[in-house]
């Protein structure tokens, strides 16, 4: 497997490809939490909220937790995400529902259920589970020798790309990449993939500062990162466009003003 690097914790340059092995009899691992935002995800949430949970009772990654955060949503998705919980919760993996005051955004919603997670590493992931589940092994693989974080990548290797996304969105996605490398000056392929694995004392450290409630969000926690001298690795997952995205052509643009708010806010000094 291979992982692209950018090591902030010295002057930025060209990131490097380096193969890493999960080791073959790997240590106790840290336990994980599952952050999972969700807006109107009543119909969708259950597959996926099971199947989260079969995986991790499975998995070294014990005790381990997640947590579903409702941003506000007009359907049953915060009753939906409580029975199911109450249904699956046991002494391996525990299911919390988290609520927000209102929509606020997926930003809020993930800044929300990281600086509640209580295990060591903490995972945020999209409620379709675009990225599978099992895909955080290989997150986990390049955490072991002590990075702070790893984010998923659909941009490293394209070729894990099953179902992809209509040409618009993806051509938007590139040329979002490009302004974030240029306005921002973070050296990702991918920062807009919704897999991003930190440990707990980086994200306490990250969310504690970031502001942004919506789509720049991504921009904005891997900015901080940088600025907070924190090693993040990037790794290619596995992905599959799912219908039914709550982000719209209009919040995408939007999010090319959120890398000169990122700048401003930096100026302002938020960010230390």
């Amino acid at each position: 497997m291979r992982a692209r690097f950018a090591c902030y914790n010295r002057p930025l340059r060209a990131s490097s490809w380096r193969l890493v092995e999960r080791p073959s009899a790997p240590p106790i691992l840290p336990s994980v939490s599952v952050v999972i935002p969700a807006y109107n995800e009543e119909r969708r949430l259950p597959p996926s909220l099971e199947r989260v949970v079969e995986f991790l009772r499975e998995s070294p990654y014990l005790p381990a937790e997640v947590l579903v955060v409702d941003d506000g949503s007009k359907d049953d998705t915060a009753a939906t995400a409580e029975a199911i919980g109450a249904r699956l919760s046991d002494e391996r993996v525990k299911v919390r529902v988290l609520r927000n005051p209102g929509n606020r955004g997926k930003g809020y919603a993930v800044r929300h259920g990281m600086l509640e997670a209580k295990s060591d590493w903490a995972l945020f992931s999209d409620a379709d589970l675009s990225a599978p589940i099992e895909e955080l092994d290989k997150l986990a693989a390049v955490m072991y020798g002590g990075l702070d974080g790893a984010i998923g990548s659909r941009a490293v290797d394209r070729s894990l790309i099953g179902v992809r996304q209509p040409w618009t969105r993806e051509w938007m996605g590139r040329i979002f990449n490009m302004a974030v490398r240029l306005g921002a000056g973070l050296k990702f392929s991918d920062t807009q993939c919704g897999f991003k694995l930190l440990s707990r004392e980086a994200s306490q450290k990250i969310f504690r500062l970031q502001r942004m409630d919506r789509f720049g969000f991504d921009v904005e926690m891997l900015f901080i990162a940088r600025r907070l001298g924190l090693r993040i690795a990037e790794v290619p997952v596995r992905w599959n466009d799912v219908e039914g995205t709550k982000v719209s052509l209009f919040s995408g643009a939007d999010a090319f003003l959120d890398i000169l708010r990122v700048r401003w806010n930096d100026l302002r000094g938020y960010y230390r």
